[in-house]
């Protein structure tokens, strides 16, 4: 863990509270009848799939988005007369009664910008593209040069100033991380701190003319990227005495189903639960209506945070929260320092009767070659507390049980202790491998902490019943960070079975929440049963557990055990369907695991917002498909019907090709 000074420490207090839930202050911008800002509800927004040239298509989807809960809509103006058709748009909405505001969005074209924003609400401009470079060279920037680039920028932006000021437009100054232009890129490389100052540059112009009206955005599909840069930005508005903007939240390119939810609030939750956020959008690659539900169910549980239970404040930082770096732990058998975070599937309440009982956690005994095989999202332990196996488990697959069964259990080299604090401090017999203990913030306390902290067999499972979950375990991280205590730490989380589609989402943000500033050596998951669940539900439910901490681990970037699929959410400038092509991809890709794959509907989404990935699916025009292999173009011109075969053959180049078949690991 890198080491910072008290003076520094206090500088990274970038939220109201580390340990209270507080919604950051912010002004008020006025957007249509809708305003937004600290004093109001976190707004919901998505934005359309239609061709913005197709004024019934477009009308027909944002009412469709208004019913699922949005509360401002966004639609793509890439040229001149898709700005101009915003009019026709709004004018059918309101003849139906649809008064909710819109948002253009620009991108490459001033002229575009200007004329929308005398229509609509509202124009979102990302600084990387608008009259910026974006030309993937590396360019030697004097700072002549700098100033120079700046001078043309400000003269081509000014104009867009004076008409939202004139007409009382809302602008979003949205960065993405993907979008950066090669001067910023010169200057601050592929960093959050490019990533905020491309957005200040502009800012600044805005507020030289007195214009206030404005959100901000700092967007990426790397949870641990964008997450510390809305933190940056946060700490230099305050730093620069720039006014306290309300920012729109989002994880771009976020994918689709479990994993484009798990992804979204690794992200989003991470910045909610520290009061950091006042609209949100959740980019799947979906129909745009299932987007603000998702976005609802994630605001809504800041509805009812206060009040929670108290957490000891802190008026320091003892990290650093802009970079990430793991906390600094020791190896205890095969959990902490450099080993992946691991994941433990909870089967306390779920009697292990067959061989087929360990499916669902990604365990398969094959009786011809009479082995074990495991898939990449086998888990490393399984807990059965006061129920032991009854039968040998498979190498891969450790056991974890309650301290009382492992005493008696004729087999304790292969099987670990579980302890509560009372009965570790009276225990006479201990593995000599590993010991894991219960507890929470509370019964971990230092002089606990310091009587463990040498033991080379102990790692701790830290819980917690607070509705402000994630800050108090991160208060306990940072507890074991100031103690310089290298013990490592399983996070644990228990919900309810029945919570449905939030399951999902409270889960990636407790527990990613901690992962993206490096605390955590692993995770387990406890399914919290009604009285009379059936074992098939039980069952069910430990592959619906295992499946979202494995999820969450790859969104957190901390262990990559399948396929990332960086795809966006579709708009009208997308020239395929994005939906059917992901899912073809997907199907003939999804065993590559740790590969990453932008598939991008259009150049505007293309190399750059899928920054991140390392081969690319981009659309170029009518069933035309460009190939990339980071950010450089392999192949252009590729008939949609052959880019996928053509796609596999460079992932076969590279040597990252394999069948799926051959992805069969025994044990």
């Amino acid at each position: 863990m890198t080491v910072i000074t008290a003076s520094e420490q206090k500088t990274n207090l970038y939220c109201p509270s580390l340990t209270a839930y507080k919604r950051r202050e912010t002004i008020t911008i006025n957007i249509g009848d809708i305003p937004m800002g600290s004093a109001y509800p976190i707004r919901v927004q998505s934005m359309t799939t239609v061709d913005t040239m197709d004024t019934q298509g477009s009308i027909d989807e944002v009412i469709r988005m208004v019913d699922s809960g949005c509360e401002y809509v966004r639609i793509t103006a890439p040229s001149v007369k898709e700005a101009q058709n915003l009019e026709n748009i709004r004018n059918g909405l309101h003849k139906l009664g649809i008064y909710v505001p819109l948002i253009a969005d620009i991108h490459f074209t001033p002229n575009a910008a200007e004329l929308a924003a005398r229509i609509v609400e509202k124009v979102r401009i990302n600084p990387g593209n608008y009259a910026d470079r974006k030309r993937f060279e590396i360019i030697d920037y004097t700072d002549a040069s700098y100033a120079a680039e700046l001078e043309r920028i400000r003269e081509k932006f000014i104009p867009l100033v004076r008409i939202c000021k004139e007409y009382g437009t809302a602008m979003r100054i949205g960065t993405n991380h993907g979008s950066l232009s090669d001067r910023i890129l010169s200057r601050y490389g592929d960093t959050p701190l490019g990533m905020v100052e491309s957005a200040l540059e502009f800012l600044r112009i805005c507020e030289e003319f007195n214009y206030y009206n404005i959100a901000l955005s700092m967007k990426s599909s790397n949870t641990q990227v964008m997450v510390e840069a809305y933190r940056l930005l946060v700490q230099r508005l305050d730093q620069e005495g720039l006014k306290p903007y309300p920012l729109h939240l989002g994880v771009t390119e976020a994918g689709e189903a479990e994993d484009g939810r798990i992804k979204s609030a690794v992200g989003i939750g991470t910045l909610l639960e520290d009061g950091i956020g006042d609209t949100v959008r959740v980019s799947l690659t979906e129909a745009p209506e299932k987007e603000a539900p998702v976005a609802r169910d994630l605001i809504e549980r800041y509805t009812s945070r206060l009040p929670h239970d108290f957490i000891e404040p802190v008026d320091q930082c003892p990290i650093n929260p802009f970079q990430y770096v793991r906390r600094d732990t020791r190896d205890v058998y095969n959990i902490g320092h450099l080993n992946v975070p691991r994941v433990i599937a909870d089967y306390s309440k779920i009697e292990i009767q067959s061989l087929d009982d360990l499916k669902s956690i990604g365990h398969f005994f094959l009786p011809v070659p009479d082995k074990w095989a495991m898939n990449d999202q086998g888990a490393d332990y399984i807990y059965t507390g006061k129920n032991p196996a009854p039968f040998m488990l498979p190498n891969g697959l450790k056991e974890i049980l309650d301290y009382e069964q492992w005493n008696i259990h004729a087999d304790r080299n292969n099987k670990f202790p579980l302890w509560s604090i009372n009965a570790w401090n009276e225990a006479v017999n201990v593995s000599n491998q590993l010991n894991f203990i219960e507890g929470d913030i509370h019964s971990f306390d230092q002089d606990f902490l310091e009587k463990v902290s040498d033991n080379n067999n102990v790692v701790l499972i830290a819980q917690t019943t607070n509705a402000h979950a994630m800050p108090e375990l991160r208060r306990f991280f940072y507890t074991l960070t100031k103690l310089k205590i290298k013990v490592p730490v399983i996070i644990c989380r228990a919900y309810s079975t029945n919570l449905g589609n939030k399951l999902t989402l409270y889960s990636a943000t407790d527990i990613g929440g901690l992962l993206v500033d490096g605390f955590g050596d692993g995770t387990l998951l406890s399914p919290i049963f009604t009285e009379n669940a059936e074992k098939s539900e039980r069952i069910k439910s430990a592959a619906a557990y295992n499946s979202i901490a494995f999820g969450i681990l790859q969104a957190a970037r901390t262990r990559m055990s399948k396929t990332e699929y960086i795809s966006c959410p579709s708009c009208g400038r997308t020239l395929f369907d994005l939906q059917e092509t992901t899912a073809m991809i997907r199907k003939h890709t999804e065993h590559l695991k740790g590969v990453k794959i932008g598939i991008m509907g259009c150049i505007v989404n293309g190399p750059g917002e899928m920054a991140d990935a390392d081969y690319g699916y981009v659309g170029m025009g009518k069933d035309k498909i460009a190939l990339y292999r980071g950010q450089e173009v392999i192949k252009r011109s590729v008939t949609a019907a052959r880019a996928v075969e053509e796609l596999i053959e460079l992932i076969r180049e590279d040597g990252r090709w394999f069948e799926p078949n051959e992805r069969e690991i025994l044990v």
